[in-house]
Parts: C-alpha cells; sequence; structure tokens
C-alpha cells in the first residue's frame, strides 16, 4: 500500500502538534511506522487520506461495538446536535442513561457522568479518600488508569512497593501514597497493606487488563482482594473503562462472581463519543457533592450528545444480549487462526479473548503480569503490524493494547485476516 499522503501529513501535524498526534500510542512509534491519517470509517472498515482500506479491528479503541457510523446511532446524533451541542445544564437523557447502567451493574446504585476515563478514575479515587479518610492507594503494575498525577508512577527500587513518578512534570509527593502491586500475585498486595499497617482508602485494578495486552485477572486472585478489602474496610474499584459492555453486557461483573464498590466506566458508554462515569451504592455516592463534601464537577459532563449515542448503544445491546457470544466467538476464531500461522513458521504466540476482546503476544508462555508481558518479542510484534497494515488489517499499533471486534465484523472478514495472518508470517520468516 502506498502511504504518501499520510507521511506528508504526518510530517505537517508534527510541525504544531507535539509528536504530530494528540495521544502518544497513535504515532506508530510502537511499531516503528508511519500512522495512517484516517479520513472516514464505514461499518467495520477504515479509509485513511491515500486510499487505503482496512478492515478495522481498534474500532476508536473500543467504543465502537457496532462498528462505525451505526445508522441507530447517528440517527441519534444528529437529532440531538438539532436540538444544540451543550447547555451544561441538566437533560433528561442523562437520567435515561444512568438508569440503564444501573439496571445492568449490581455494584452501582447511583453514577456521575465525566468526559474521559482517566477524570471517571481520577474522581473516583479522590471519593474513595474522602469516604474512608485515608490517603494511600493500591494500583497494579501495567494497569493503565488515565494520566492523573499519583496514577503515573512506576516501581521502586528492589522490593519497594512506594510508587515513584513515571513522568517529569509528576511530583513525587503526588505519589508518595500511590503503592504498586504485582497482578495476580495476592502476596504482593498483601505487603501493601502492612507496609502502611492497613491505612489505605482503596485497591483499583482492571478486572481485564487491556493496557499490557490482554490479561485478564485470575478470579481467585480477585476473590482475595475482595477480602482484604473487607478485613481493612478499604473499597475496591474496578476499573472498566475498557472491559465495561466489551468482556459482557455487565463488563467483566458478568463473568466473575466478585463484584466492586466502585466502577469506573467508559468507552461504549459514548459509543465514540467522549464520556466516562464512575458508580457505586447510595451510600457511598452520598459523599460526593452537592450531596456530600467530596468536590466533583464538569462544566461539559452529561454532554447531551454523548448521552444520546451511548443510550442509543446500550439500550440496543440490551435488546440483543446474544451479540456477546457472537463477538466472542469470532475473536476466538480470528486468535486462533493468528496463533496457527505463527505456530506454522515455528513462531511462539499465546492469546487471549474475554467477550469481544482479543489479544496476542510473541512469547511460548502464558502472560499473567506486566513482566511477563514485557517478555513479547516487540520487533516481531512491529514486523507483523506492518504486514498486516500492508494487507489492510489495521491493529493495535502496540504490543501492549487489546483488539476488539464489532457486531459487523463478519466471519469472512476473519478469514481475510487470518490469511493475511499466514502471508505476514511467511514474509517475515522467510
Amino acid at each position: 500500500m502506498a502511504y504518501d499522503k499520510s507521511i506528508e501529513a504526518f510530517d505537517a501535524a508534527y510541525r504544531v502538534i507535539p509528536g504530530g498526534v494528540d495521544s502518544p500510542v497513535r504515532a506508530f512509534s510502537g511499531v516503528e511506522s508511519t500512522p495512517p491519517f484516517i479520513k472516514r470509517g464505514e461499518g467495520a472498515y477504515l479509509f485513511d487520506i491515500d486510499g487505503n482500506k482496512y478492515i478495522d479491528f481498534v474500532q476508536s479503541w473500543g467504543p465502537l461495538i457496532f462498528g462505525h457510523c451505526d445508522p441507530e446511532i447517528e440517527t441519534a446524533v444528529i437529532d440531538a446536535v438539532r436540538d444544540g451541542l451543550s447547555f451544561g445544564a441538566p437533560t433528561t437523557v442523562e437520567t435515561e442513561l444512568a438508569s440503564e447502567i444501573v439496571d445492568l451493574f449490581e455494584s452501582i446504585d447511583k453514577v456521575r457522568f465525566v468526559s474521559s476515563g482517566t477524570e471517571a478514575v481520577m474522581s473516583a479515587i479522590r471519593l474513595a479518600r474522602g469516604v474512608t479518610g485515608r490517603d494511600h492507594i493500591v494500583k497494579f503494575t501495567g494497569c493503565y488508569h488515565g494520566h492523573s498525577d499519583s496514577l503515573l508512577v512506576q516501581a521502586g527500587s528492589g522490593l519497594a512497593t512506594f510508587g515513584t513518578p513515571s513522568s517529569p512534570g509528576v511530583p513525587s509527593d503526588l505519589t508518595k501514597y500511590t503503592l504498586l502491586a504485582t497482578y495476580n500475585d495476592m502476596a504482593s498486595v498483601e505487603k501493601c497493606f502492612e507496609d502502611v499497617n492497613g491505612d489505605i482508602a482503596c485497591v483499583i485494578i482492571e478486572p481485564i487488563a487491556g493496557n499490557m495486552g490482554l490479561v485478564p485477572a485470575d478470579e481467585h486472585f480477585l476473590e482475595g482482594l475482595r477480602a482484604l478489602c473487607d478485613r481493612y474496610d478499604t473499597l475496591l474499584i474496578f476499573d472498566e473503562v475498557m472491559s465495561g459492555f466489551r468482556a459482557s453486557l455487565s463488563g467483566a461483573q458478568g463473568i466473575l462472581s466478585v463484584k466492586p464498590d466502585m466502577v469506573t466506566l467508559g468507552k461504549v458508554i459514548g459509543a465514540g463519543m467522549p464520556v466516562g462515569a464512575f458508580g457505586a451504592s447510595a451510600k457511598i455516592m452520598s459523599h460526593l457533592s452537592p450531596e456530600g463534601p467530596v468536590y466533583q464537577a464538569g462544566t461539559l459532563s452529561g454532554n447531551p450528545v454523548a448521552m444520546a449515542a451511548g443510550l442509543t448503544s446500550l439500550r440496543k445491546l440490551k435488546a440483543n444480549p446474544s451479540i456477546y457470544e457472537v463477538l466472542e466467538k469470532r475473536a476466538k476464531k480470528l486468535v486462533e487462526g493468528f496463533e496457527k500461522a505463527a505456530k506454522a513458521v515455528e513462531v511462539p504466540m499465546v492469546t487471549e479473548v474475554r467477550g469481544s476482546m482479543f489479544g496476542f503476544f510473541f512469547l511460548d508462555k502464558a502472560v499473567k503480569n506486566f513482566a511477563n508481558a514485557c517478555d513479547n518479542d516487540t520487533q516481531m510484534f512491529a514486523k507483523f503490524h506492518k504486514g498486516m497494515l500492508d494487507r489492510g488489517i489495521y491493529l493495535a499499533c502496540s504490543s501492549y493494547e487489546t483488539g476488539f471486534i464489532s457486531t459487523v465484523t463478519d466471519d469472512a472478514m476473519i478469514d481475510v485476516a487470518i490469511t493475511a495472518a499466514y502471508e505476514t508470517m511467511n514474509e517475515i520468516v522467510n
């Protein structure tokens, strides 16, 4: 494929936008390539400014469960726009969408909308600290919860659990209350509690991690977290910004027995529009202003256009919950095809699927945590990504990201992608 116009567009963007992109992963640096500049989407396809057509397995990083330009969602958005883009005032559609979410999540009585996943998590943690009167939080290495200061941390030296800033501009005073544990490792979590005598406001985890590749938490590990949090009156937060309505109609909680105290959501509830949310029991949410003392606000939160898009998407999902069985079947077919293509040329690969989410690693062992994920053959991934892109298959441009199947991704498209995988693997090895 030719990418001449995209290369020119990237050069032009680089002159006026840091790195040429508004979110770092879009720069394609992880695959040592130039990003195609997208002109439009249609169903399961993307079209770039060079006229190239791709089967899209990213779907705007998850929210487009019905693909690009779904007619019903598009109509709902256009109708909402006709009434106005934004009011900064209450609308009934906020209540309607909130009611749908509350109906689907056992752990949520009330929900508040924000404009991004980062904002949802930041607000949820503030609320947890306000409810418990404690400062420390526990997060897991490899789980991404947005770019707020207290969550941009990396592991300290040796076996230290206290986080240190992972980005310039983040004062160490803002991360000293963030403790780092290892995903799927209960002993590391217990050490965090021991180090601060249990003085922990919340433990936040992606129950299905999607930012170190697709790495689900073991259910017995989540059961251990639940028991530990109960013992210390610590709140357990499930970050389902990615897995919410993607793993199942009720996110990870639809396929797990463990229930959290608080949930953060995003992606699908905006159907492609910028939106996030956090929710919990009525008792916990009563601490939030204007009912309680914990302050949180957003001028454009509950944007009516985003609410209309999300409401239409969720109602379509509720009307046909069997969608998830089809999506999971197709996701499994895709990654099993990738595995066979790799095996045919004696390249190791392991794969994972949860609902409409899928991931793969060029490894010969199961991935349980971020350290395992870092063993992935990133050079092989970069070559595979480039070969697939050249064959019209648009995959996530980082080995630490997750892929998505939409309802308009049919079996024929899966077959095309698997054929492309065989061709790409043969090209790489031979």
